[in-house]
């Protein structure tokens, strides 16, 4: 029996809502997953610069607020901030001396490291809710999704991000 082809409008449709419907669901699902980040004691710009911070490497300020898609004094404000509570310091290039950078210190790693165990435990308890069918199709998405988005990561510093 011959296949029919879908028009490309109904794919295009059909595309187009299924996009809409994981854009609702990410900002919601984030939202939730906000909710255990009040334990780190850091604001949400915080949390998120040091984010990139830790899971980036070594960045420079512009970069970092590239990344964070804010000015650079805003971003100045904040590693200040960061700096003064031991969340990150400033380190020399290691090709150039005249640029600094913006590294995590230990205790800034740690409170990363623990924020991130807390959220996928949150993610963790919602999806054990779902039937083994259910969460192995899931996955199926999500690594399609990885592989989709991996080609278009785009890493700090080589205007990429994490």
């Amino acid at each position: 029996m011959p296949r029919r082809s879908v028009p490309e409008a109904a794919v295009q449709e059909e595309t187009f809502e299924v996009a809409d419907r994981l854009h609702s669901l990410a900002i919601h699902l984030l939202r939730r997953l906000r909710r255990v980040d009040a334990e780190s004691r850091l604001t949400g710009p915080r949390l998120s610069a040091l984010s990139v911070v830790v899971f980036g490497g070594p960045v420079t300020p512009s970069a970092l607020a590239k990344a964070e898609q804010v000015s650079r004094p805003t971003i100045t404000r904040i590693v200040q901030a960061l700096e003064r509570d031991g969340y990150v310091t400033r380190v020399p290039d290691p090709l150039d001396g005249r640029v600094m950078r913006v590294a995590a210190t230990k205790k800034g790693t740690s409170v990363m490291h623990e924020g991130r165990r807390r959220r996928v435990a949150m993610l963790a308890g919602l999806l054990r809710e779902l039937p083994i069918e259910e969460l192995r199709e899931i996955r199926g998405a999500v690594d399609a999704l990885e592989s989709t988005v991996a080609g278009r990561r785009v890493a700090v510093g080589t205007d990429q991000l994490p």
